[in-house]
This record gives structure tokens, C-alpha cells and sequence, in this order.
């Protein structure tokens, strides 16, 4: 017994001697299964979500989701510093539990987009929007049909780094919401509002005077756009790069001349189906800029409309 009582003394005492020597870790790192590391022992703030998760699609993300309740965890914790949900025309079935999730762990998100996602309501998009007001700069609900202009409120309100606001078929944009839009929003650069039909042409004038930051515009097939609203965009949009008038039915040569002649930096100009608008402001244009509409489509109908009035 004596002899065994001082081989462990010895082993001991050289034990002590090495961990003296040994540099210290910086940081001890939690070790299961009997000293295997796991994936869930790398540091989760420094590596994982930042290094790890930026590569994972939402479908992944949910899929580790479902793995065990440490997954759980590093998953959400991913989603709750996510900065960008693309969903734009997912239809998938059951698609509204998982929204509930990203509402619920979605907090940092800059850029959203729900396109064509036709199982949005109010009910759905209201939380989501509540929690990430203080960050959202582009929002896409275009032909999301089923969602109110009630959902428009906290957009409206209290996203105040909005510059990306996208509502194409979006039939229920009332011209209460884009007087709303005048007296809240003055900073955005991209704004569609294609295929609106409800909104007046009044309100469109007074909207545009507060857009001077504006560089990309669609109003295709919006009834209520005319000169007189062409006239006032050309006033104080004059950073204006693109701009869609397709389907436009009531502007005219006279519109779209005080338009070009006022905003300089104009890209691209898309008139096509505009009976109004001829070769005679379209070809002085060819050249300077992109026109959608070809030359010998359009010359044969813009000289039978001239004869016409001209009887």
C-alpha cells in the first residue's frame, strides 16, 4: 500500500508540474460526450451567426430549426439578426405557421420582400412590420391582395429609413394612404405603384412635390397619371432615372416633353400602349436615352391619331 500511496504522489506531483508550464486557454471551451466537441461549442455571436448563418436560405435555417433544442436556439438567434427575408412569390402550404416564427424572431430585418405571396393578411404582416420598424429601408408587397392599407400604417409612420416602397396591384392603395405617404415619407428613391387604380390624379400632384430624392418610378397602368402629373414629377423629381408610364393612357406628347426637358439624369422612358405619345417627343429623345417602344411600330397609329384630330 505504502509503495502505491507514493506512486501516486509522484503522478501527481507531475501533473501539477505540466498544467504550471501549459499556456492557459483564452476561452475554455464547454466539452460533452466525453471531450468531443459539438458544432454548437464554436462561439455563436463571433462565428456561427455571423460566419455560418449569412449562407443558410430560410428553408435551411428551419430545417436546423427542427433538429434538437440547442439548434432551435442558435437557429432563431440567427433569424433574430437576419437583415433580409426574401419570400417574394412562396405559396408553399403551411407557409403562414412558419411566417409566425419570423414574425416572432425576425428584429434587425433592412430589406423585405412578400410579392405575390397571396396567404398574406393584416394579421400576419402587422407583428412582423411592429418589430422591425426602426430598420426596414425596401418593403415589396406588390400583388399581395389580400392585406389592407391598415398593414401600410406602421410602414408609413414609423419606418423612417424607408426608401424602397414597391405596391404594384395593390387595389385596395386608397388616396387616404398616399396622402399619408406625403406627409410621413420624403426620402424614398423607388416607389411603384403600377396598376393602382384607385388613386387620384390631385393626389399624385401633391405627393410628387415632396419626392426630390426620387430615381425609379412605375406607374404603368395607373388611369389617374396625366400631363399635369408628368409636369409636376419633371418639377421636383429631377434625380429621376427611370420611369415606366406603360398603359397610360391619358398623357400625352406635352407631358412627357416637359418631363424629359426637366429631369436631365433620365435613363430610360417605357410608353408603350400610350396612344398620346408620338415619334414627334419620341425621336429628338433616341439616343439620349432607353425607349422601350421600337420606331416603325409606333409611326403608322401616331400619324393616324394626328389626322385624326386634325378632322
Amino acid at each position: 500500500m505504502c509503495t502505491l500511496h507514493i506512486e501516486e504522489e509522484t503522478h501527481l506531483a507531475a501533473m501539477s508540474s505540466r498544467n504550471r508550464t501549459r499556456t492557459p486557454s483564452p476561452m475554455p471551451m464547454r466539452r460533452v460526450h466525453f471531450g468531443e466537441l459539438t458544432l454548437f461549442d464554436i462561439n455563436w455571436d463571433d462565428v456561427l451567426i455571423p460566419k455560418m448563418s449569412t449562407y443558410l436560405s430560410i428553408k435551411d435555417l428551419f430545417n436546423l430549426r427542427s433538429c434538437s433544442r440547442t439548434a432551435l436556439r442558435l437557429a432563431e438567434a440567427a433569424l433574430e439578426k437576419r437583415q433580409e427575408l426574401q419570400l417574394s412569390g412562396n405559396n408553399s402550404s403551411n407557409i403562414e405557421l412558419g411566417f409566425k416564427v419570423l414574425s416572432r424572431c425576425c428584429r434587425r430585418l433592412e430589406h423585405l420582400h412578400l410579392a405575390s405571396c397571396k396567404w398574406l393578411t393584416d394579421e400576419l404582416l402587422l407583428p412582423l412590420l411592429n418589430n422591425n420598424k426602426q430598420r426596414l429601408s425596401a418593403v415589396n408587397l406588390n400583388e399581395c391582395v389580400n392585406i389592407t392599407a391598415l398593414s401600410l400604417q406602421p410602414i408609413i409612420v414609423q419606418c423612417k429609413e424607408l426608401r424602397i416602397l414597391k405596391l404594384s396591384k395593390c387595389q385596395w392603395l386608397t388616396t387616404g394612404a398616399v396622402d399619408a405617404l406625403t406627409l410621413h415619407q420624403s426620402k424614398l428613391v423607388e416607389f411603384d405603384i403600377s396598376h393602382c387604380g384607385a388613386i387620384g390624379e390631385r393626389c399624385l400632384i401633391i405627393f410628387f412635390r415632396k419626392l426630390n430624392k426620387l430615381t425609379i418610378l412605375s406607374l404603368a397602368n395607373t388611369p389617374s397619371v396625366t400631363d399635369q402629373v408628368l409636369i409636376q414629377i419633371g418639377n421636383y423629381c429631377r434625380e429621376l432615372e427611370h420611369i415606366n408610364l406603360i398603359g397610360c393612357a391619358a398623357i400625352s406628347d406635352y407631358g412627357v416633353h416637359a418631363l424629359t426637358k426637366s429631369c436631365p439624369q433620365l435613363q430610360s422612358l417605357m410608353v408603350q400602349r400610350c396612344p398620346l405619345v408620338t415619334e414627334r417627343v419620341l425621336a429628338p429623345l433616341r439616343g439620349r436615352l432607353h425607349i422601350d417602344r421600337p420606331i416603325m411600330g409606333y409611326n403608322l397609329p401616331a400619324m393616324q391619331h394626328r389626322l385624326y384630330l386634325q378632322v
